[in-house]
């Protein structure tokens, strides 16, 4: 049996199915961040073994809140529904923190991208998820 990994760790730990539209914006964006960074360092990873600080290095340039804004502004012309309407309420949670070095729009823009992320990460849409981060990187010349 095929499975996505959140279905897989469900499964696993035997974690209840959760109605997607009952989370909150941040916590969307919550899982959302771990599932990006973990996109972008499979990329940076897979394009040859290098020392970990470069690593870090050109995955940190990708995930900072202004990269993932510019990635989202992007990104918004090629989004259904659906998916602008999660970007917009997770833009528009009020969050506790703010990123160390981001302006508040940045940030509120990457905290959308990063709700965005989370939804099609819970929602088994990770094909969609690394089309559009493929699609975002590809036009924008980001150097992963």
């Amino acid at each position: 049996m095929k499975y996505s990994i959140d279905s897989y760790i469900k499964e696993q730990f035997g974690l209840p199915d959760v109605d997607i539209h009952t989370y909150s914006p941040l916590t969307l964006a919550y899982i959302g961040d771990g599932v990006f960074d973990l996109v972008i360092r499979s990329v940076v990873v897979g394009k040859g073994n290098t020392r970990a600080n470069r690593l870090h290095q050109r995955t940190s340039q990708i995930v900072k809140a202004h990269t993932q804004a510019e990635i989202i502004e992007y990104l918004i012309p090629q989004l259904t529904e659906e998916e602008a309407d999660i970007y917009r309420r997770g833009r528009n949670a009020k969050s506790p923190t703010m990123a160390k070095n981001a302006t508040m729009l940045d940030y509120r823009k990457a905290t959308g991208l990063e709700a965005l992320v989370g939804y099609l990460y819970l929602t088994d849409q990770f094909e969609r998820l690394v089309a559009l981060v493929k699609s975002a990187t590809d036009g924008l010349g980001l150097e992963l």
